[in-house]
C-alpha cells in the first residue's frame, strides 16, 4: 500500500488538537488585523483630526486603540501559550509514536545504528518539528491574510506607489527560491553532524570505566573532536547560506523603502498624493512588507522542520518485527525443541550456522561447547527469533511448532534468558527484579530473590528492595546483577531457558552461589545452556560440540571423553596442570 505524503502524515497530527489550533489561528488573526488599525487611523488622523482640530475625535480614536491592543495583549498571551502547547502535543505524540516504533524493530536494526543518533531523532529533530508545527501555520496564515490587506489598503491610498511597492515581490521570491535548495542541504549535513555527536557522547559515557582503565582519556576527546569539527563545518556552511539567504532579503527590503521615498517624493512634488496620505503609506507599508519577510523567513524554519520530520518519517518506515500472517499463539509449553538443518548467515558470505540439527526433550537441558565463534550464541539469538530465520535456512520448532509461524510475543514469554553481560535498568532493584513479571507482588519478587540467592544481600541494603543500582546496575557486583537477572527470570517462570556463558566471569565463591540458583532455575524446564567452563555442563542430558558452524560431536560428558575428540581436548586444555 503507498504512504501518505510527508505533508498528509504531518497534518494527521494536528487532528487531536482540532479544536486549540483553530482558536490560536484565530487569536493569531486577530492579532494581525488589530495590527491594522493603527495606520488606518494615523491617516485619518493626519487628513481629518488634526486639521480640522477635532481633538474629542483624537482623544476617543486614541482609547480604541489602547482597547484594541489591550485585547491584543491578551490574544498574545493565548498565541505563545496555548500555540506552542499544540506543538508540543504535536511533538510528544511523534515521541511516542517513534518510542513504541523502535520497540517494534527487529535486533538487526539495532546492530546498525547507533544509539546517539537515535536519541538525536527523538530529541532536538522533533524539536524543530514541534517549532514548525507551531508557527509554520500561524505564520502562513496571518502572513498571507496580511499581506492581501495591506495591499487592498495601500491601494486605497495610492494605487501608482502600491504597484511599484508589489513590483519588487517577485524578486524577493526569486531570491528565496534561489537560496533554498542551499539551505536545505546544508542543515540536513547539519542535522547528520548532530547526531554523530550526539553517538560519541553516548557511547564515550558509557564506557567510562574502559576509558579511565585503559587511561584513553585523549584518545575520546580526540574521537568527539572530530565530530565537533564537522559539526562546525556543517554549521558554517548551514550559516553561510542562511546569512546569504537574509541579508540579501535584507537587503532588496531596504530598496523597497528607497523606492518609496523617491517615487513618493516626485508624488507629492507632482501633487498627486497629499502629504497625510504620504505620510500614511510610509506608515503603513510595514504593514505590506513585514508579512512577506515573515513569510520568507518562515523558509528557514520550515527548513528545519521539514528535515527533522522527514528523518522521523525515516525511522518510522523502518520495517518492523511483524508475526507471519498466519501466526498462532504458543501456549501449554512442553518444551521440546528441534533444530532442524539450521543454516544461518548474519550478511552475505560464510555461514555462521551450516545444517545444524539437534533434539531437546522437555524438560533435558543441552549444553552447547566449542571455539569462540562457532554459532553457538547465534542458535540462542534464533530460538526466540531475535534475528528471522529464513525459509531455506532449514527450521526451528518448539512442541513441533515452527518458530516462525507463532506470534513473537508469545513465544518469547515461553523462553528465559541469562546471559554473561547482565543489563540492568536504571532504577530500583526491585523494579528490576520485577521486570520479569511487571504485575508481580512483593511476596512474589522476594520468592524470586531467595531462590537466586540475592534476597538476604538485598536486605542489607539501606532501602532494601528499593535501593537505587545506578545506570546498567552500576552499584552493583558482576556478581550480584548475575543473581538479580536470575530473579528476573525466575518471577517470569517460563518453560524453556537459555543460558549463554551465564558464570564465564565470575570468582569460584560467586560461581557456586549462582551455580546453585541457575541449578534451581534449570529444574523441570528445557535449558539451552552455551558454557565454556565445562565443569558446569557435565551432568548435562547432552552435551553439542560446535566448531565452524557445525556439530561435531555429541552426547554425554563421559562418551565425549572416551571418544577422545574436540570435547575432550577443549577438556584437558581447561583442566590441565601446570
Amino acid at each position: 500500500m503507498k504512504k501518505p505524503s510527508l505533508f498528509r502524515r504531518f497534518v494527521s497530527y494536528y487532528k487531536p488538537h482540532k479544536l486549540l489550533f483553530s482558536l490560536d489561528m484565530g487569536a493569531a488573526l486577530l492579532i494581525s488585523l488589530f495590527g491594522m488599525v493603527y495606520p488606518i487611523v494615523t491617516r485619518q488622523m493626519l487628513n481629518d483630526f488634526i486639521p480640522n482640530k477635532a481633538y474629542r475625535s483624537i482623544l476617543v480614536s486614541g482609547i480604541v486603540v489602547l482597547c484594541l491592543y489591550l485585547a491584543r495583549l491578551f490574544l498574545n498571551y493565548f498565541v505563545q501559550y496555548y500555540g506552542h502547547q499544540v506543538g508540543v502535543r504535536m511533538q510528544s505524540q511523534m515521541r511516542r509514536d517513534l518510542f513504541a516504533h523502535l520497540e517494534e524493530l527487529p535486533y538487526s536494526f539495532f546492530d546498525n545504528h547507533e544509539t546517539g543518533r537515535i536519541m538525536t531523532r527523538l530529541t532536538s529533530d522533533l524539536f524543530e518539528v514541534c517549532e514548525l508545527a507551531h508557527h509554520g501555520p500561524e505564520n502562513l496564515l496571518t502572513g498571507g491574510v496580511m499581506v492581501i490587506l495591506s495591499f487592498i489598503y495601500l491601494m486605497t491610498i495610492n494605487w501608482a506607489l502600491t504597484l511599484i511597492v508589489f513590483a519588487c515581490v517577485p524578486i524577493l521570491i526569486a531570491v528565496a527560491i534561489h537560496f533554498r535548495k542551499q539551505m536545505k542541504v546544508a542543515f540536513d549535513d547539519r542535522r547528520k553532524s548532530n547526531a554523530v555527536i550526539n553517538g560519541a557522547v553516548e557511547s564515550s559515557i558509557t564506557g567510562i570505566r574502559v576509558t579511565k582503565a585503559y587511561t584513553n582519556r585523549e584518545v575520546e576527546i580526540e574521537k568527539f573532536a572530530e565530530g565537533d569539527r564537522q559539526f562546525v563545518s556543517a554549521s558554517r556552511r548551514a550559516y553561510r547560506a542562511m546569512a546569504k539567504f537574509f541579508s540579501s532579503i535584507s537587503f532588496i527590503t531596504d530598496v523597497f523603502n528607497i523606492f518609496i521615498l523617491i517615487a513618493g517624493g516626485f508624488f507629492l512634488y507632482a501633487e498627486k498624493i497629499s502629504f497625510g496620505d504620504y505620510s500614511a503609506f510610509i506608515v503603513s507599508v510595514n504593514l505590506f512588507i513585514s508579512p512577506i519577510r515573515t513569510l520568507i523567513g518562515t523558509i528557514e524554519q520550515y527548513q528545519d522542520g521539514a528535515s527533522g520530520f522527514r528523518r522521523f518519517a525515516e525511522l518510522m518506515d523502518e520495517p518492523i518485527e511483524a508475526d507471519a500472517p498466519d501466526a498462532e499463539e504458543l501456549t501449554n509449553v512442553r518444551g521440546e525443541i528441534d533444530f532442524e538443518k539450521v543454516t544461518y548467515h548474519y550478511d552475505e558470505g560464510r555461514d555462521v550456522l551450516q545444517n545444524v540439527s539437534l533434539h531437546v526433550d522437555p524438560g533435558k537441558k543441552l549444553a552447547l561447547v566449542g571455539p569462540s565463534g562457532g554459532g553457538k550464541t547465534t542458535l540462542c539469538h534464533l530460538l526466540p527469533a531475535f534475528y528471522p530465520l529464513p525459509e531455506e535456512g532449514g527450521a526451528i520448532k518448539i512442541d513441533g511448532k515452527d518458530i516462525r509461524k507463532l506470534t513473537h510475543d508469545s513465544l518469547r514469554r515461553s523462553i528465559g534468558i541469562v546471559q554473561q553481560d547482565v543489563f540492568l535498568f536504571a532504577g530500583s532493584i526491585g523494579d528490576n527484579i520485577r521486570y520479569g513479571k511487571p504485575d508481580a507482588t512483593q511476596e512474589e519478587i522476594e520468592s524470586a530473590a531467595k531462590r537466586a540467592n540475592i534476597h538476604d544481600y538485598i536486605l542489607t541494603l539501606p532501602n532494601g528492595y528499593d535501593t537505587e543500582i545506578g545506570e546498567r546496575g552500576v552499584k552493583l557486583s558482576g556478581g550480584q546483577k548475575q543473581r538479580v537477572s536470575i530473579a528476573r527470570v525466575f518471577l517470569k517462570d517460563p518453560a524453556i531457558l537459555i543460558l549463554d556463558e551465564a558464570t564465564s566471569a565470575l570468582d569460584n565463591t560467586t560461581e557456586v552461589l549462582i551455580q546453585e540458583a541457575l541449578d534451581e532455575l534449570c529444574r523441570g524446564r528445557t535449558s539451552l545452556v552455551v558454557a565454556h567452563r565445562l565443569s558446569t555442563i557435565r551432568g548435562a542430558d547432552e552435551i553439542a560440540v560446535i566448531e565452524r558452524g557445525q556439530v561435531v560431536e555429541r552426547g554425554k560428558h563421559e562418551e565425549l571423553i572416551a571418544k577422545g575428540g574436540t570435547y575432550k581436548e577443549l577438556y584437558s586444555l581447561q583442566f590441565r596442570e601446570n
